[in-house]
């Protein structure tokens, strides 16, 4: 097996077995080429919804209430009915594991938008039914070469947005932004954009959060203008465990220029080191202790 788009955090090892993985669409389930939504869905038509990413680790979903009360606070600041109880779509996540006999090494990615229309416009009165529900879950490793050597990052021009704009807590559909920025880097060469808030300061990565190591200190943003992270808390929370300080604070491209080491956080890939930034090393400019030991904590608490 190998790698898919192998410089990206988002990459991962291609598995044959999802070939023939059928995806769930509104409670029924169809092969990869036939799981189909209308062109009037409002996801199409204006990235009108939200999603979340969770994986089944050993048969149980790693931090399954985070991403659940993640979706739902989402869905309550768009005014979108979902149709289910949290407890009732946490079943149906199940359903569909449980479909596609999946026990391990999993990713999920459910996405949930406003439903169909009776015309391709923006007015959410225009919506004829109940909300669309998407659950794609495949057999997915992050690819470890990316552990090895690190990830190369590009300053994007994009600014990450304040909430008067766009609050960024919200897993929206809606990732025009980023996808710019990250055309940006990958266009420079770069694996992923590194973006700064409205006031110049460090904020997170088109579709990761963005910490630095200076000394022991694990340095990450003040969390006013980057995503909502469920692995970005966990990494907080495991350092602060351990005993060592983290500085949740404004800090800056000079800063992070002079850092010891650097990673991502992801759903999917976890902890990603970073190894250079606009072609500078960080550090050395290859993955070192402390990242190293940042991903031995977060190994364990997926262990349980």
């Amino acid at each position: 097996m190998t790698p898919l788009s192998s410089s990206s955090s988002q990459s991962y090892v291609k598995d044959p077995r999802n070939e023939g993985v059928q995806i769930y669409v509104n409670g029924d389930f169809f092969p990869r080429d036939q799981a189909k939504v209308s062109i009037f869905d409002a996801g199409f038509v204006l990235g009108d919804g939200i999603w979340e990413g969770i994986r089944l680790i050993d048969g149980r979903l790693l931090a399954i209430d985070d991403h659940i009360d993640r979706l739902f606070e989402g869905a309550t600041a768009i005014q979108l009915d979902i149709g289910f109880t949290k407890a009732g779509l946490v079943e149906e996540i199940w359903k569909c594991l449980r479909h596609n006999d999946m026990q391990d090494g999993v990713h999920i990615r459910i996405m949930i938008s406003r439903g169909v229309k009776s015309t391709p416009n923006q007015d959410p009165r225009f919506i004829t039914g109940g909300a669309t529900i998407v659950i794609v879950a495949e057999w997915k490793q992050p690819n470890p070469a990316l552990k090895e050597t690190g990830m190369a990052l590009m300053t994007s021009t994009i600014r990450c947005s304040t909430p008067d704009v766009f609050d960024l807590r919200l897993n929206s559909h809606s990732r025009l932004n980023f996808i710019q920025a990250l055309l940006q880097a990958i266009n420079m060469g770069a694996d992923e954009a590194l973006m700064l808030d409205d006031r110049g300061f460090v904020a997170s990565c088109n579709s990761t959060n963005f910490f630095i190591f200076r000394g022991d200190e694990l340095w990450t943003s003040d969390g006013l203008t980057c995503f909502n992270g469920i692995t970005r808390k966990a990494a907080i929370r495991l350092w602060r465990q351990a005993g060592l300080t983290v500085r949740e604070a404004p800090f800056t491209l000079a800063q992070v220029y002079s850092a010891d080491e650097a990673f991502v956080t992801g759903t999917l890939g976890g902890i990603t080191p970073v190894a250079t930034i606009d072609g500078r090393p960080i550090g050395d400019g290859r993955p070192g202790p402390r990242t190293a030991r940042m991903n031995a904590l977060y190994q364990d608490y997926l262990a349980g």
